[in-house]
């Protein structure tokens, strides 16, 4: 194996040119796979930490409060009894924060908007805070003020409004009637694409307002965990434990609560029901963006990995017709037709392993560069990346995956015409004129 090995190295080595080409197409592809792998990392990322901070907890104890059978609002009444069951019964929490959900009308002299209206506790809302990006104004005026509102910058240009100007918020309440309280703008943040559209935040005491609840109430309790792939199994024992607690449950359905409404309209019961759902479920809508990022960059990398085997193919085809001589003469004086495959294909992995390897650090350095440059991205980018900076990121296991698939791949390719040449009979290999 050793003198094969080095039998293989000389030929490549011999073969500058030939190599040179293949190696750059292998280190290309390899980077462009990291490149893309780390930019679908990324999304994910950025839709994990930004839809766990401002939609969703990792998992959600939320529900319907139905005065009328036709009648739901998603409030959770009793909220105390209800949060120390869910301390109880979830103890790897990080920490559990609760908010109340609405929807309604923003109204200013210029315009009016809809958005969903959520109401958190500004000051003990962690992961909120930190992913905001605010432009003006502070996030701590919600509290301080008691009835603020932060809007997001195509919200307030599209309203033109600005911090310390009042708008109204009208929404229809538990009763089924419309009521309508005056809020001042208390912060703007930077858009965060689909997850900002629609979306706005407000002090918990404007919603118990606008939406004349008691105070023991709350609209969904998040936990958040310290591993996100716990959510699932703690899912399952929060509906459990629930249940054994005498609460009320909903149908388990992997969706989100505003997807909802008109099932339990259409349900024929009255009361308090809980809605027990993970992050997964509350952001499958926006999850398309990543499925589709994912199918696209597939599709491409699929094309120029079958351009890159080709090319090996092509490239070991005449690699064996320029030395079916040489091939001949091995032959004849004993090598087997198995070393003959063999040394064909150490040639291949030779060279697609060190060229992985070279597009995998060259895929890294790029996607580590391109961090630290914070390259700005258009609007309409913005809507998919959920950023307005382009953000990658390496991850070992996509860095093992390029490693490993591509040497396989152009191994593969290359097994055909070696076998072709660990074929060829020593006489008629040895009379080839060139």
């Amino acid at each position: 194996m050793g003198r094969l090995l080095l039998i293989a190295a000389r030929n490549l080595r011999q073969n500058r040119r030939r190599t040179a080409l293949l190696s750059a197409a292998v280190v290309a592809v390899t980077m462009l796979l990291v490149l893309l792998g780390s930019l679908g990392n990324g999304i994910q990322a950025t839709l994990l930490e930004a839809g766990t901070a401002m939609i969703t907890g990792h998992v959600n104890v939320g529900g319907f409060f139905k005065i009328t059978s036709g009648m739901g609002s998603p409030v959770v009444v009793d909220a105390a009894r209800t949060l120390a069951d869910v301390k109880e019964l979830a103890p790897e929490a990080s920490r559990i924060v609760q908010r109340r959900r609405g929807f309604g009308k923003v109204v200013s002299e210029s315009d009016t908007i809809q958005c969903a209206l959520t109401g958190i506790d500004a000051t003990n809302d962690e992961a909120l805070r930190g992913i905001l990006r605010i432009r003006e104004g502070s996030l701590d005026n919600l509290d301080a003020d008691g009835h603020s509102i932060l809007l997001f910058e195509k919200q307030a240009e599209r309203l033109n409004v600005s911090v310390g100007d009042d708008v109204t918020l009208s929404s229809q309440v538990v009763r089924g009637q419309t009521n309508a309280i005056q809020v001042r703008v208390g912060a703007i943040a930077r858009d965060m694409g689909l997850l900002s559209i629609m979306s706005s935040y407000v002090s918990l005491d404007v919603i118990r307002d606008l939406y004349q609840l008691d105070p023991d109430t709350t609209g969904v309790i998040l936990v958040y965990l310290d591993d996100p792939e716990q959510a699932g199994d703690v899912k399952a024992r929060l509906r459990e434990g629930l249940l054994a607690r005498n609460h009320r449950l909903m149908e388990d359905e992997p969706d989100a609560f505003y997807h909802k409404f008109q099932q339990v309209a259409g349900e024929d019961w009255t009361g308090m029901k809980l809605d027990v759902t993970t992050w997964e479920d509350e952001l499958a809508n926006i999850q398309w963006t990543m499925k589709t990022f994912d199918t696209i960059s597939s599709l491409l990398i699929g094309v120029l990995l079958v351009i890159v085997v080709i090319g090996v193919m092509n490239t070991m085809w005449i690699t064996v017709r320029d030395r079916t001589r040489e091939i001949g003469t091995l032959r004849a004086i004993g090598m087997g037709r198995f070393r003959v495959l063999v040394m064909f294909l150490l040639e291949t992995v030779i060279l697609s392993v060190l060229s992985a390897l070279a597009g995998v650090l060259l895929g890294a350095g790029i996607a580590e560069l391109l961090n630290s440059l914070r390259i700005p991205v258009s609007q309409g980018f913005q809507i998919f990346l959920m950023s307005d900076t382009l953000r990658l990121v390496v991850s070992p296991r996509s860095l093992l995956l390029a490693v490993v698939v591509v040497p396989l791949l152009t191994t593969f390719g290359a097994l055909i015409p070696a076998s072709r040449a660990a074929r060829l009979r020593p006489v008629t290999a040895m009379q080839h004129a060139g």
